[in-house]
């Protein structure tokens, strides 16, 4: 495997690894259960992680394939492109809160099992987009994030993980509300 790509999958299999930590510090009762009304449940965490995963996936599929199309060489960069300090700093912050869209809302009703696989496929279909990708210049080939803007193939799954680091923040919050209840 490529080390960009080893990097990349490396740091989402570190992040996944703490999110199945903080999932099995909640109480499996009481994971499809809101610790407030304004708050999402473990379950429906799980199941907005799994819908941005996928929705992201599918634009780094996108921006691969348009990049074939157009010729896309061997990757030829020294070092890869990391996400920028800025945005670790702005995902990891749970201070101030952030609105995720509609789109990306959870529908709820997931049970434990189904939440937890529906993130681990997301996470293989993001996987195997970059592993499919193999020895290609993923360090040219650019999407788009909305509120961050442009970014690499690398640094977009470097996102995913962020991302992924800060709901499992958010779950052990969810689990230290239903342990000291």
């Amino acid at each position: 495997m490529h080390p960009f790509i080893a990097d990349v999958v490396h740091r989402l299999e570190r992040s996944r690894a703490g999110l199945r930590q903080a999932v099995d510090a909640v109480p499996a009762h009481v994971r499809g259960r809101r610790p407030t009304e304004d708050r999402w449940s473990a379950n429906e965490v799980l199941e907005h992680l799994s819908i941005v995963e996928t929705n992201f996936t599918a634009k780094v599929v996108e921006a691969i394939a348009a990049a074939r199309e157009a010729g896309l060489g061997r990757e030829q960069a020294a070092e890869r492109p990391i996400l920028p300090q800025t945005i670790e700093t702005v995902l990891a912050d749970r201070v101030n809160r952030r609105t995720a869209p509609q789109r990306a809302h959870p529908r709820g009703g997931l049970d434990n099992d189904a939440a937890w696989q529906a993130v681990e496929h997301a996470r293989r279909g993001l996987v195997e987009t970059l592993t499919a990708a193999e020895g290609l210049a993923l360090s040219e080939v650019y999407t788009s994030h909305p509120a961050f803007g442009t970014m690499t193939v690398y640094q977009m799954s470097e996102l995913i993980a962020a991302h992924e680091g800060r709901h499992t923040a958010q779950i052990r919050e969810i689990a230290d509300a239903f342990v000291k209840t």
